[in-house]
């Protein structure tokens, strides 16, 4: 049965935060993309006791570093935004370490909300859940019924098990753990790095170099992978080893050439929507206002995105005219494409009262800006 959404509207829009101004709240993953964005987003709103920890001070894959933790501190809320992420490249390389990560991840910290009484976690999955042949736009109801795209169903079968745990400590325990699936995100403090980001960063970073190749501007190329070495290399390396591996993913001083055809369709949202959409779920939204009365219960996750596509040869072009770079930009049809479309259902996410404000020509326009200003040492 489909986990039918049963939320006044008027009353979601009405209802008076859930949590205290003053509660402590964990948000695991706090330097990433989705993490800084959500801490940004709490501090904005007036939450006064954020708890974060980075990867050194706290490794998440060990249970007993988990458990002192959450025992020392007790969390009153849980954002659980950190997991082990990539694009295709790195999604279809390191199989083993996607699935294996985001297990360990999820069940450490999920199994510590519950012994520690977590009054709500917030889990956050991801749209690669759905079937690689699901129905456009993808309702949630389309979980489970068929095969997942082959390139990153490691990394898709943990999220649904993180997914399918909340949902089943619900239902037994009575827990309050609700979990969303984004679209794809961009934003502050996105992930650039040539061999494991997605592809709208790793798109505004390859025409970024091709420019400054394009510009004879070397010494922004040095700056650049000074700041953020590819394969090792770092921008005081000699230039033959610089063009070298440049060259290896597609960018020279003539053009650049990205993965696929540039024909598969993709949804983008803001990471800073993003986390104000997960902040206002965590606010207002409860499991039993989602779960319905059916004595079968599921897919009660909420799809977080803007309900809008536009296909890889198009978003190429916009980063191209944002910009003014004038090279050649071409495609490899050698490379996957991944699933040809994957555009969300947010139909429950506008019931709940939450809709999108930051469209994709000004998000690129904003993330461009951003990694100019962060791209010197």
């Amino acid at each position: 049965m489909i986990c039918v959404l049963h939320v006044n509207y008027m009353y979601v829009q009405k209802k008076i935060s859930d949590m205290e101004k003053d509660a402590k709240i964990y948000v695991a993953g706090h330097r990433g993309l989705v993490g800084s964005a959500i801490w940004n987003g709490l501090k904005l709103k007036g939450y006064t006791n954020l708890i974060g920890r980075t990867s050194k001070e706290l490794d998440l894959l060990d249970d007993g570093a988990v458990n002192r933790f959450f025992e020392d501190h007790r969390p009153d809320y849980v954002f659980l935004a950190a997991a082990y992420v990539g694009g295709i490249m790195a999604n279809n390389k390191y199989r083993a370490d996607f699935i294996f990560r985001n297990l360990s991840i999820q069940n450490n910290v999920v199994s510590k909300c519950f012994l520690y009484g977590v009054k709500k976690l917030l889990f956050l999955g991801s749209t690669c859940i759905y079937p690689r042949d699901s129905e456009q736009p993808i309702k949630e109801s389309s979980l489970l019924t068929g095969p997942l795209e082959y390139t990153n169903e490691p990394y898709a079968i943990a999220k649904i098990a993180g997914l399918k745990m909340c949902e089943s400590f619900n239902l037994q325990y009575g827990t309050n753990y609700i979990a969303v699936m984004p679209t794809n995100l961009y934003g502050p403090n996105d992930n650039f790095n040539l061999e494991r980001s997605h592809v709208l960063p790793a798109m505004v970073r390859k025409i970024h170099l091709a420019k400054c190749l394009s510009d004879n501007n070397f010494a922004a190329v040095r700056g650049d992978l000074n700041k953020r070495p590819v394969e090792n290399i770092n921008g005081h390396a000699d230039e033959d080893k610089i063009m070298n591996v440049l060259s290896k993913y597609g960018i020279t001083s003539s053009g650049v050439t990205l993965w696929g055809t540039g024909r598969p369709l993709r949804e983008f949202l803001w990471s800073e929507e993003m986390a104000d959409a997960c902040i206002y779920i965590m606010e207002k939204v409860h499991f039993k206002d989602l779960k319905g009365s059916s004595d079968e219960v599921r897919n009660c996750h909420i799809n977080i995105g803007t309900g809008k596509d536009i296909s890889i040869k198009d978003l190429a072009r916009l980063i191209a005219e944002t910009m003014d770079y004038k090279g050649q930009l071409s495609f490899d049809a050698t490379k996957p494409d991944g699933t040809m479309r994957k555009l969300t259902d947010v139909t429950r996410l506008h019931a709940l009262g939450w809709y999108h404000k930051i469209e994709i020509e000004e998000g690129v326009e904003r993330l461009y800006d951003w990694y100019v200003s962060n791209m010197q040492e």
